[in-house]
């Protein structure tokens, strides 16, 4: 789960990060008062929308005064930012985080992750903030810092004074830079982050360090441990579809293709994604429909791949374990009886009560196409939405 750039900064300042004086506002005129209240002479103002790139595409603003402020919100609420991270569709703008501006020296980029190949939590950092992580690696790799945190023992005193050195942090700061490199790592570690990145970090002229964008990512599988974080949650920054499918206990992850998917298991997906582009076609999303899934939530599923236009075909690949291959086709047919649908429809069941569930499918008088293997699936699928495709595109030539 995503958060905003002022909620992660509230929470890294719990931890101890410094970060500079602000306040969320949900209107120009909030926002303008904001800024008196805060004081000074320069304000950043912010669009708070879950995406990186905001300066580029227009959605941070330095201003200087309240009148400029208000100007400026007035074109950003209710407007959709587009950056190279929301896609084309972009992201609604409905709230902004008014900040005061602060004499920067210079900017480091800092960031916390789960490392694969290490089984070990990494951090990686530059001095030269600022930029995207793939621009830093790619335009100047020599910069990289990076050090991977013994999970018996934790983030080291030493291993953050190496860090800053590395970072070129002048010997009076270093203090600041441990107790800002502690209290990342102790919210990441904490809280079950999977990501943390404060970019830019930055050092004032007045020899501050403090954090002036932040971005933090947890694990979903975690958050029942932490209701404070899970409240945190914005559904206006989702994807709808994926919001309507944690909210029915499904994972669901939309996609650029034609053809949907509902399967269950992440390992299943991800094999019947490949088998579909191996035959020729583009997966449109995966739905996992997890275990034990019962026919009303098998047509919940079944409804909500039908719900993106750009799904021309449906393939439901079922290997039960935990689930049970009848209850699968009962909610397939009792979706299709209640809600027709004009795409082909494959599906393949293997596993427990698979005779009973081919039985429910080969008696229930649907169009549906059978298939016994994942290959055999994948094939007759493309094969249809081809024909399918094929088919309305003559009629439209008619």
């Amino acid at each position: 789960m995503d958060i905003h750039e002022y909620q992660a900064k509230e929470i890294l300042s719990n931890f101890g990060v410094g970060i500079a004086p602000g306040a969320l506002a949900y209107s120009p005129e909030q926002a303008a008062y904001r800024a008196r209240e805060l004081g000074g002479e320069r304000w950043v103002v912010k669009a708070q929308v879950h995406a990186g790139g905001r300066g580029k595409a227009g959605g941070v603003k330095i201003c200087s005064s309240d009148t400029e402020i208000q100007s400026v919100t007035e074109e950003m609420f209710g407007q959709k930012l587009v950056t190279h991270q929301t896609g084309p569709e972009g992201k609604g703008i409905y709230r902004v985080y008014v900040e005061a501006a602060v004499p920067i020296a210079r900017e480091i980029y800092l960031g916390f992750v789960l490392d694969r190949g290490s089984q070990r939590v990494m951090i990686v950092a530059s001095a030269e903030g600022g930029m995207e992580i793939e621009e830093i690696s790619e335009n100047r790799p020599e910069s990289i810092v990076r050090a991977t945190v013994e999970p018996a023992v934790g983030l080291q005193d030493f291993q953050c004074r190496e860090i800053a050195f590395a970072l070129g942090v002048s010997p009076k700061l270093v203090p600041q830079m441990v107790r800002t490199l502690q209290g990342c790592y102790r919210a990441f570690r904490e809280l079950d982050a999977t990501m943390v990145e404060v970019n830019p970090l930055v050092i004032t002229s007045d020899d501050r360090i403090l954090a002036l964008d932040a971005k933090m990512t947890f694990d979903n599988n975690a958050l029942f441990r932490h209701p404070q974080v899970a409240e945190l949650r914005d559904k206006s920054q989702e994807d709808p579809r994926e919001s309507r499918a944690a909210d029915g206990g499904l994972s669901y992850v939309g996609l650029d293709g034609n053809i949907g998917c509902i399967v269950n298991g992440a390992g299943l997906a991800m094999a019947t994604m490949d088998t579909i582009k191996l035959a020729g076609g583009e997966p449109a999303n995966f739905l996992d429909i997890g275990g034990g899934a019962t026919p009303e939530r098998v047509a919940k599923a079944f409804r909500l791949v039908m719900s993106d236009k750009n799904v021309q075909a449906v393939l439901v690949n079922i290997f039960a374990g935990i689930n049970r291959c009848d209850w699968v086709a009962e909610g397939v047919v009792k979706v299709l009886r209640e809600n027709p649908v004009d795409v082909p429809v494959v599906v393949r069941l293997a596993g427990t009560n698979v005779e009973e569930g081919q039985k429910i499918i080969a008696q229930s008088g649907l169009p549906l196409i059978r298939a016994t293997t994942l290959n055999e699936a994948a094939e007759r699928i493309v094969a249809a939405w081809r024909s399918d495709t094929n088919r309305n595109a003559n009629l439209k030539v008619v």
